[in-house]
This record gives structure tokens, C-alpha cells and sequence, in this order.
């Protein structure tokens, strides 16, 4: 059954089992332009690695001796440092962090991945399959260039009725656009109107390419072969993207200005529907007119997982309960860090 299906929203999900580690099925694995904390970024890679990951190829986005020092010494991973000598072999370091995503991934994908399949994806989304992930990347056509894999977001925990020790709650929505818009609008009853599935990140997920094909490029949700997009690739029907967009309310307060100015809230994403604001101006609405009582009001009915948002979630199916165990997985894979 699919990871986070209707009937494990009431416990926490066991984590994936990997019985492949020793079998001929195709190999995977990631790659990841990371600015963070050591902590994160080495979760990030132990997390990954403990699931199966061949794999694990890091761009550090700034210098952190730390992290670059135990990805180095890991015999799965391949860490790269984006300095100066870097972006001038490739004419120039783009201002934006989402082009550099975009040429670090092609560079690695083009490069010499290592694997038969290559995921890009960030610091703070976790791979959550129900299966093998070798196996549901082996049943995919061999003409398939790329294949989805759907997002939940995570909710920050209610400080009055948090979840179980070592469990984020994860919310989910709808992937056909009219019933996304119908469940949104009675899940969030005050601002779902604005907000594609109830998310404030995306709701479109991220691609696994096949390796050594030619003339292919990677974006930050989508692959291109001969400057073309692979528009409608199958979906990883068993596997889901777990982002932590948002830990708690500090965290992101704290993280609102960049996001609004250059992050996933930026000026130029595209409102959810007919009538809808563009997030950029939904936040700057709330700020304006209810300053920061209207925007934790926003973030309490939105991301915060409230007994009533969680009962409205799980009458559709969208509440789930994940134990992603990353402080035990980075130390059995890097210990002696953190």
C-alpha cells in the first residue's frame, strides 16, 4: 500500500525496510545543492544512505569544513564545494539559489552520477517509499525518461497536544486540480481559497531522471531532454517526498522574509486558482492588515497540526503520521557528529 495511505494516518509509519542493498535492481541516488547547518546536511545524507541510496552527491552552496570533512570520509558520497573557481569554469555563479540548483543537478547528472536513476531534491524533503524503491524504479517503462514522486508537507506541532515522541504529522492533498480545490477550501476554511492543496510549498514534487541519457538536464521539479520538458512523466505511485517546510512557528517567522523575497514565496509563483492571491501577496495582505497576530493566525489554521486541522485531514484522507528517526540514522552513518 502506499506510503501515508488513509489507514496510517493514526499511527506513526514504520520506517522502510531496504532488503535490496545486495541485488541486481537498478541503482539510485540523489544530488542536493545544500547551504545549512552540518546537522542538516549530514540527517539529510545519513537519512538517504540508511534508505539505500548508491549514491549521495552534495553541492555545498557556502564552505562548512564539518559537514564537507564527513561526506568526504563516507564511501557513498561525492561532495563538491561551489566556490569561485567552481562558478567561473561554468561562467559565473547565478544571484538566484534556484538556477544554481538547476546547473549543479545537470552537472552532476552529466557528470558521472554513479547511478542508473538520480533524484535532486533538497536538504529538507526525506524519500518516504512503501516499497522498494529499486523495484518500483525497475517496473517503469524503458522508454521512461523521469518519474514523480507527490510531496506532503509537514505541520508544526500543536504546543497544547504535540504528536508521539519522534513523530512529525504530515499533511497531503488532492492531485487532481478540482477536488484539490474542493477539500482545500473545508480543510483550511479561512485561507484555502489562496492555497494550492492547502501547501505553502509545492504541491508538484520532484523527478528522478535515468542516467546516461543524452542531451538531459535536470530543474528544480522537472527533467529535459533536447531542451524540451518530459511533461507528463508516471508517477512513483508508492513513494512520497516528505519536506519539512516548516518545524514550528519560530522557525518559520524567522525564515519569512527570505522566502518572501527570493524563496517559495517569491513574487512570480503563480496563484492557485480563479480569484486566488499569489502567495507573495496573500503574506504581504496578512502582514499589512493584521501584522503578527494575522500572520500566526495564518500559520495556526494552515500549518499547525491543531486537533480540528488533523480531524478535517484525516476525513479526507490527507493526515499522516512519520517517524523519519534522523538523529539515530546520521549516527549510525556518521558518528560522532552533531
Amino acid at each position: 500500500m502506499p506510503a501515508g495511505g488513509h489507514d496510517r494516518a493514526l499511527a506513526p509509519a514504520a520506517p522502510p525496510a531496504h532488503p535490496w542493498a545486495m541485488s541486481s535492481l537498478p541503482t539510485w541516488g540523489l544530488v542536493a545543492t545544500i547551504r545549512a547547518p552540518a546537522r542538516d546536511i549530514l540527517n539529510f545524507a545519513a537519512y538517504h544512505l540508511d534508505l539505500g541510496a548508491h549514491r549521495v552527491h552534495v553541492y555545498l552552496d557556502a564552505p562548512n569544513p564539518e559537514a564537507e570533512a564527513a561526506l568526504r570520509a563516507h564511501p557513498k558520497c561525492r561532495v563538491i564545494l561551489c566556490d569561485d573557481g567552481y562558478w567561473h569554469r561554468r561562467k559565473g555563479r547565478p544571484e538566484a539559489h534556484q538556477p544554481r540548483q538547476s546547473v549543479n543537478a545537470t552537472h552532476c547528472l552529466n557528470r558521472r552520477p554513479q547511478v542508473d536513476w538520480l533524484a535532486h531534491i533538497d536538504v529538507d524533503e526525506f524519500l518516504w517509499p512503501a516499497t522498494p524503491l529499486p523495484e518500483q524504479l525497475a517496473a517503469l517503462p524503458e522508454e521512461t525518461l523521469s518519474a514523480r514522486v507527490r510531496p506532503l508537507e509537514a505541520l508544526a506541532p500543536d504546543p497544547d497536544e504535540p504528536p508521539p515522541e519522534g513523530v512529525t504529522w504530515f499533511k497531503s492533498c488532492a492531485r487532481l486540480k478540482g477536488r484539490r480545490a474542493e477539500e482545500t477550501a473545508v480543510i483550511y476554511p479561512g485561507f484555502g481559497a489562496h492555497l494550492n492543496g492547502g501547501f505553502l510549498s509545492h504541491v508538484a514534487g520532484k523527478v528522478f531522471v535515468r542516467t546516461g541519457q543524452p542531451d538531459t538536464r535536470l530543474r528544480i521539479h522537472n527533467a529535459l531532454r533536447g531542451g524540451q520538458k518530459d511533461d507528463s512523466p508516471p508517477e512513483l505511485e508508492n513513494t512520497r517526498l516528505c519536506h519539512l517546510h516548516a518545524h514550528d512557528w519560530q522557525d518559520w517567522r524567522a525564515r519569512l522574509g527570505y522566502r518572501h523575497a527570493q524563496g517559495a514565496y517569491r513574487p512570480g509563483i503563480r496563484p492557485a486558482g480563479t480569484g486566488a492571491l499569489p502567495i507573495h501577496e496573500l503574506l504581504a495582505q496578512i502582514e499589512t492588515e493584521g501584522g503578527e497576530a494575522g500572520l500566526r493566525a495564518f500559520f495556526t489554521e494552515v500549518c499547525t497540526a491543531t486537533p480540528a486541522l488533523r480531524r478535517r485531514l484525516a476525513a479526507h484522507g490527507h493526515l499522516h503520521a512519520i517517524a523519519l528517526d534522523l538523529e539515530a540514522r546520521r549516527a549510525r552513518h556518521f558518528p560522532g557528529t552533531g
